[in-house]
């Protein structure tokens, strides 16, 4: 029983996509508890080290609490006038694509339909794209190639159901730790449920696998295609579903009918064997569930091959079914949230196409806006090259540190230092990317900030706050709204409250649509501000008129497509064969680390979480490192023609001869040379437009210093 004088208060995870609920306990002295909310269906109590330290993550050091210009506080009102008189001067100039806006898997669903309201809408370009490009969008394609929608199909309890857990490109035990206990719990109590880890890494993950296969980088489409020409020649299809429901079928095995073993093993650098056993393990299991994140997604192939894992599941109807069908599991707290709003440049609101004209008319008419965007905006990589170039000459970048995050990150640091007019809308006032803006906002954290998120299983949770704003700190979307009401567009932007956003949000969600679109939140169009302060979990869709309940989809057909009909998509296996000419070449591949999140601005915030990997490394096999005499713990650069970088070498067997695996966190304030995206090219996927982080020659070499010490400080240095 909790004591009179303490305070809770349900909220939402702000970290990866699982999405899991949280419980903040304020007691009589201030101070604050988190726990896992055991009423959440995501998450049922369960946390990871990064839920359960994010008390340790509040406090004041280093936040924003000002707006500022050049580095002079100024007053909201100076500062929402002087952004939106630089953006309409600059529209009037040059043209609406000449301002871009940069976005966040982070911010909420409110702020995320205002940014999208105001550039799709009303200043009318569609230069407006995420970070979330950078992990779901490959996803995002391959589901729109198939089934006509961005619509994962599942739910978490399918995880738990499956007789077979196919995990690619996944390290769920570091990347989404609560569904790793939750599959963990699982297979503990069906000691028979198969669990097949497809990575080039020999992941914690692979503590609960049956069969690990350590596939060569990119080497996943062959994989897939090979097990389609398996099913074929095994006759293990379903021919009612592929008949009833599917279309391009026969096209397709024509596409692989001439794949041979050879071919096999020489593009996914796996033996015959263990091809034989995942194929005949998948043949043999009708509950079959794929979980494939971005091992996946970032790649030049990306798209590729999220179609070449969904072509087997609807060759063998295994989709919308209990313990059956492909799940992307989405890196960030609220990807899915921007899914649904339009947040990337190649699409609209409400899960509409900004290529489909019915479709623009529809948002323009419901939003009363000017004008609409007409053509799809730059992907997250060419907006920062189009701001390199000259040709975006404004720009506000929400939630997000691209000049440590996005590919080519010096290419980035040069774009915003020549860009006429930057606006960052920030929590912390240490970030890379801070010093590149003209304009700061001080933005509202988690804690504080109130609106709603959707997870990887398509479930919108309420994000509450239990603290007060610091300082003069707004919320992203009233930074937008207020901005947008300075540039004349006030009727479309005079929002009272989050709830009020959301609102409208539900009801262009509904808006002229007849089970049109999947996504739907129709019965949400109406809450009282008090009914959206109370609103529990649910998963959409949640049409109006009916009771929120648990929904599968495609299990019937009844997909988004114009014939209704699931479609198989050709992937070609392009990408894995690779002839290493100079031994020195080593392939990179980069990722998260089990307690760090991002850039680390908010969990480099607590000891804690840097004491399982205090240091940037590089994981190296035995047989590389001792070609290049590296010994465990030395310091080595590793580097190409984009730049270098210097971290501490870690000699295992987890990764394969000719690889090599650095992780994604430290920036220039936690280390003094470990930004390793500043080594990934800007290749991206040609459908999705998502970068390929998980494959880039570089040469490894060890550092040698004539001296090494240890500086204890009770301070954290200055510079």
């Amino acid at each position: 029983m909790s004591s009179p004088c303490q305070t809770k208060t349900k909220t939402t995870c702000p970290y990866c996509g699982v999405g899991c609920g949280i419980v903040v306990t304020a007691e009589s002295d201030n101070a604050l508890a988190v726990s896992g909310d055991t009423d959440h269906p995501a998450n049922f109590g369960r946390l990871c080290s990064k839920g359960a330290a994010l008390a340790e993550t509040l406090g004041p050091s280093n936040r924003l609490l000002t707006p500022s210009l050049n580095g002079t506080d100024i007053t909201w009102e100076t500062a929402t006038r002087t952004i939106a008189d630089k953006f309409s001067q600059t529209i009037q100039e040059h043209g609406p694509d000449a301002v871009a806006f940069y976005v966040s898997g982070q911010i909420l669903t409110e702020d995320y339909y205002v940014a999208n309201k105001l550039m799709k809408g009303f200043i009318g370009s569609a230069n407006i794209d995420t970070n979330s490009r950078l992990c779901m969008a490959s996803s995002v394609a391959g589901h729109k190639r198939a089934f006509g929608s961005d619509t994962v199909p599942g739910n978490y309890e399918d995880l738990e159901l499956a007789d077979l857990l196919v995990l690619v490109g996944s390290n769920l035990a570091w990347c989404h730790p609560v569904l790793f206990q939750r599959i963990k719990a699982a297979k503990e109590a069906r000691p028979d449920m198969k669990i097949v880890l497809i990575d080039p890494r020999k992941t914690m993950t692979a503590e609960i696998s049956d069969l690990h296969l350590p596939i060569s980088l990119d080497g996943d489409v062959a994989l897939f295609n090979g097990l389609l020409k398996y099913l074929v020649d095994n006759k293990a299809l379903d021919p009612d579903y592929i008949a009833a429901h599917t279309e391009g079928f026969d096209g397709l095995v024509g596409n692989i009918s001439s794949i041979t073993p050879e071919t096999l093993a020489r593009k996914t650098g796996l033996e015959a064997a263990d091809l034989e056993h995942f194929y005949t393990l998948f043949a043999s299991h009708p509950k079959t569930v794929t979980v494939f994140s971005q091992g996946v997604n970032q790649s030049r192939s990306g798209t590729d091959k999220v179609n070449a894992i969904i072509n087997c599941h609807l060759a063998t109807g295994r989709i919308g079914k209990p313990g059956a069908g492909p799940f992307s599991v989405t890196g960030q707290p609220n990807a899915m949230g921007g899914r649904e709003v339009g947040g990337l440049a190649n699409m609209l609101a409400a899960h509409m196409d900004l290529d489909n004209a019915v479709h623009r008319d529809r948002v323009q008419g419901f939003w009363k806006s000017p004008v609409i965007a007409d053509k799809v905006g730059l992907k997250a990589v060419d907006m920062f090259e189009a701001v390199r170039a000259g040709k975006i000459k404004a720009i506000w970048i929400m939630a997000t540190n691209p000049v440590d995050s996005l590919p080519a990150a010096s290419l980035v640091e040069e774009a915003l230092e020549i860009c006429p007019f930057v606006v960052v809308s920030e929590i912390y006032d240490n970030t890379d990317t801070l010093k590149y803006a003209d304009v700061v906002l001080p933005s509202l954290g988690w804690g504080e900030k109130d609106g709603t998120v959707t997870n990887s299983e398509r479930r919108i949770s309420r994000q509450r706050a239990f603290l007060p704003a610091p300082g003069s700190a707004k919320a992203d979307w009233w930074q937008m709204a207020a901005v947008a009401q300075e540039m004349g567009f006030s009727d479309g932007f005079d929002f009272a409250n989050a709830a009020a956003v959301f609102r409208e949000h539900a009801t262009l969600s509904a808006h002229e649509n007849a089970n049109e679109r999947c996504f739907d939140i129709g019965a949400c169009a109406e809450l009282s501000d008090q009914n959206y302060d109370d609103l529990s979990p649910f998963q959409w869709p949640w049409r109006r008129g009916e009771a929120p309940a648990i929904k599968r989809f495609f299990a019937k057909g009844e997909f988004q497509t114009p014939t209704s009909k699931g479609r198989f998509i050709a992937a070609a296996a392009e990408g894995a064969e690779i002839t290493q000419l100079d031994p020195d070449i080593l392939q990179l591949n980069t990722g998260r680390v089990r307690d760090h999140w991002h850039t680390m601005t908010r969990t480099g915030r607590t000891a804690r979480l840097s004491a399982h990997l205090a240091e940037p490394f590089c994981e190296i096999s035995p047989v590389d490192a001792k070609h290049q005499s590296i010994h465990d713990a030395d310091l080595v650069q590793v580097s190409n023609d984009l730049g270098n970088v210097m971290v501490r070498a870690l000699v295992t067997t987890r990764v394969q001869p000719g690889n090599v695996f650095v992780p994604i966190h430290w920036t220039d304030q936690v280390a003094s040379n470990a930004r390793i995206d500043k080594l990934v090219p800007q290749v991206t996927d040609p459908h999705s437009g998502q970068p390929a982080s998980k494959n880039t020659p570089v040469r490894v070499r060890k550092v040698e210093m004539a001296s090494y010490a240890y500086i204890l400080m009770r301070d954290r240095p200055l510079n």
